[in-house]
């Protein structure tokens, strides 16, 4: 008996889109990452470039539905070293390590709001942080200057 893909185990793209609608709506009032955050990049797109964010949830699901195994595919809009890089779409808003983090907690708590198993929300969780290097990428090149 073969086990279900991760994509089935979150129950497709209606529950996956459901998280990511959640998560990306707490972001934008995440006192570290969203509109009160120190980082000045954060704080202006969560402040000024909303009307952005129902094709962001829709990329974010995308991403999420291919990371699972699902049929849905995700295509990045700056295509990065990889097809899922994220480097490039990242780049400009100088993510911290620190601010990273907080957007993994904050992908945690809208699994669990949602009722996600701890094995799917471990997987969902590494998945994510898998691509903490190229997230944080702008802000490792601007320390480096």
């Amino acid at each position: 008996m073969t086990d279900h893909s991760l994509y089935e185990r979150l129950g497709g793209v209606f529950s996956i889109a459901a998280v990511v609608d959640h998560f990306s709506d707490a972001i934008v009032t995440n006192p570290i990452v969203g509109q009160g955050s120190k980082n000045p990049a954060l704080r202006e797109w969560h402040t000024n470039s909303l009307d952005r964010l129902p094709g962001l949830k829709f990329m974010r699901t995308l991403w999420v539905c291919t990371v699972a195994g699902g049929p849905l595919q995700y295509s990045a809009t700056k295509p990065g070293a990889t097809p899922l890089g994220l480097e490039e779409a990242h780049r400009q808003f100088r993510i911290s390590p620190e601010e990273f983090d907080e957007v993994a907690a904050e992908l945690g708590r809208s699994l669990d709001g949602a009722g996600v198993p701890e094995r799917e929300k471990g997987e969902v969780l590494a998945a994510f942080a898998a691509h903490k290097g190229e997230v944080t990428e702008g802000s490792m090149a601007a320390a480096a200057r």
